[in-house]
């Protein structure tokens, strides 16, 4: 362990580093931190409370995972970060416990986190997420797998993004995130369908293109009929696909209360307008 361990790191007796971890110069990692296989952290990184983190993530330096919520209702209790495999975590990212015992922040496989990103307590991160430079998440976001979130904004606490959505750079994020959507503005806004990550992630082509059909019609009639919300939410039962369905699925939930509700679109656009 001394080849693969910077001699200035500081490791607390009782953290549980693999012995294939890589440590640089200055980290300091607390005694109830666990960091699994082939896991490198970078110098000037901070590790504490009870932290978990997986196999072949790379943590670059600066970034500081584990310490305490600014949330001030926190009274010390133990809560946790919980980090999966494979994840790229970049300079000065800070990434905070949760709140109460026995909650933790949650990120799963996969995921680029661009410098400066703020993750916040409860926060829940699916797999193959990418958050650009200077995103800040409030507390109890939750993030599905293969979103895309550009730098530089801010999401309101309890905000939910869906899957495969796309947010633009510099919106401010108040409501739920439709999945397979993009939005974007100030405030932000359903522009379109997310044809582009459709179609990099096979889903555009799964029944010959009936997903991708499905999906449109779904979103003209959520976003650019004349119907209200309400009608044109209950006539996603008519289509049978995973993907609509989940949209569908989304939508109710965002409804319910404790909820944000979901970012209204542009309505009563025409039916060959380029955001189709």
């Amino acid at each position: 362990m001394t080849t693969l361990i910077h001699p200035t790191a500081v490791i607390y007796p009782g953290a549980d580093l693999h012995p294939s971890v890589k440590v640089g110069p200055y980290a300091v990692i607390g005694e109830k931190v666990k960091i699994g296989a082939e896991t490198e952290i970078g110098a000037h990184v901070i590790l504490d409370g009870h932290t978990e983190i997986g196999s072949h993530n790379r943590i670059f330096p600066g970034a500081a995972i584990g310490l305490e919520t600014q949330d001030l209702k926190y009274d010390g209790s133990m809560s946790q970060v919980k980090i999966g495999n494979n994840n790229r975590i970049r300079e000065y990212v800070t990434i905070n416990r949760a709140t109460h015992a026995g909650e933790a922040t949650l990120i799963g496989d996969n995921n680029l986190l661009m410098a400066y990103v703020h993750v916040a307590h409860n926060c829940v991160i699916g797999d193959q997420v990418i958050i650009a430079n200077s995103v800040a998440l409030a507390g109890h976001v939750e993030v599905e797998s293969n979103a895309v979130i550009g730098g530089m904004l801010g999401v309101h606490q309890f905000v939910h993004i869906g899957c495969y959505a796309m947010v633009g750079g510099m919106s401010r994020v108040d409501r739920d995130v439709p999945p397979y959507m993009v939005v974007e503005g100030h405030p932000c806004r359903v522009r379109g369908l997310n044809k582009v990550g459709l179609r990099r992630s096979g889903i555009a082509e799964i029944g010959n293109g009936k997903v991708l059909r499905e999906l449109k019609q779904a979103y003209r009639l959520l976003y650019r009929s004349q119907e209200s919300f309400e009608i044109a939410l209950a006539k996603l039962d008519q289509f049978t696909s995973e993907q609509t369905c989940h949209l569908r699925d989304f939508l109710h939930a965002s409804q319910q209360p404790g909820r944000r509700g979901s970012l209204p679109g542009h309505r009563g656009g025409t039916a060959d307008s380029p955001e189709d």
